[in-house]
C-alpha cells in the first residue's frame, strides 16, 4: 500500500494536507514501511497561488505520479476531500504523531513497542 502523508519537519503529522510544505510517500508491504521518501512539495506557499482548481490539479498531479492509495493528515480542507474521494484514495484525517508509525498503522500494521 503506498500512503502519503504531510509532514512537519519533526517526522510528525503534518497539520494540513493541503498547505503542506513536505510530503512523505510510504510503502507498507506486508507489516513492514519497506519505501520511505520525502518531497518538498511547497503547497503552503502555493496554495494561495492560482485558483483552488489549480491548487488541486497540482495536487492530483503529485498523488498519480506516486500512485498513492491513501493520505494522513491532521486537517483536510471540504473541497481536497471530495477531490481524494473522487479519485478513490482513502483518507485517514484527523491522523497524528510519528508519520511512519502512522503509515503501519493506516496499513493495519500498528507498530508495537519493544521493551
Amino acid at each position: 500500500m503506498i500512503i502519503a502523508a504531510a509532514l512537519a519537519p519533526d517526522g510528525q503529522i503534518g497539520h494540513s494536507w493541503g498547505k503542506a510544505q513536505a510530503v512523505a510517500v510510504g510503502r507498507v508491504e506486508g507489516a513492514a514501511l519497506v519505501a520511505w521518501e520525502v518531497h518538498e512539495v511547497g503547497w503552503d506557499h502555493l496554495h494561495e497561488q492560482g485558483s483552488e482548481g489549480s491548487h488541486h490539479a497540482r495536487v492530483v498531479t503529485f498523488l498519480r505520479t506516486h500512485a498513492v492509495e491513501a493520505v494522513l493528515a491532521e486537517h483536510v480542507g471540504a473541497g481536497m476531500r471530495r477531490m481524494l474521494g473522487s479519485m478513490g484514495i482513502r483518507l485517514v484525517e484527523h491522523a497524528q504523531g510519528d508519520a511512519r508509525a502512522a503509515m503501519l498503522a493506516a496499513a493495519g500494521h500498528p507498530p508495537h513497542d519493544r521493551p
